[in-house]
C-alpha cells in the first residue's frame, strides 16, 4: 500500500497521485488540509523523509508570515506543532511506501521508494 498526503488543488500532488495509479500502486489518499497529521505523525513523517520541519514548510503561505516562522530559533517541535495546526504550511505531497517517504517535487522523485 502506498499513501499519499494529497492537496487536490496542488497540480504536483495531482501529478504525483496520476503517476503513482498509472503504475498500477494501491494509493491511500489522505487529504491532509482535511486531516492534517498528528505531531507524532509528521515527525516520524520527516524522519522518513530525512528532512528537518523547516525544510518541510511552505514558506510561501501567508500564515509562514503571520506566525513568525520565520524565526530560526523556533525548534522542531514549534515548527511541527505549527504544521499540525496550519496544514496548508506542509509542503506536498508526501508519498509513503516501504517503509520509506519521500516528496514529490518533482513528481517522479517518489519513484524511487516504490
Amino acid at each position: 500500500m502506498v499513501r499519499i498526503y494529497h492537496n487536490n488543488r496542488c497540480s504536483k500532488s495531482r501529478a504525483t497521485l496520476a503517476l503513482l495509479e498509472e503504475r498500477g500502486a494501491a494509493v491511500e489518499v489522505i487529504n491532509y488540509l482535511d486531516t492534517p497529521p498528528t505531531a507524532a505523525e509528521l515527525a516520524a513523517l520527516l524522519k522518513q523523509l530525512g528532512m528537518t520541519a523547516r525544510q518541510l514548510l511552505r514558506t510561501g503561505e501567508d500564515e509562514y508570515r503571520t506566525l513568525g516562522l520565520d524565526n530560526l530559533a523556533l525548534g522542531e517541535n514549534a515548527l511541527i506543532a505549527a504544521m499540525v495546526a496550519h496544514p496548508k504550511l506542509i509542503e506536498r505531497p508526501i508519498v509513503v511506501a516501504n517503509g520509506k517517504a519521500a516528496l514529490g517535487r518533482p513528481p517522479e522523485a517518489v519513484l524511487a521508494i516504490l
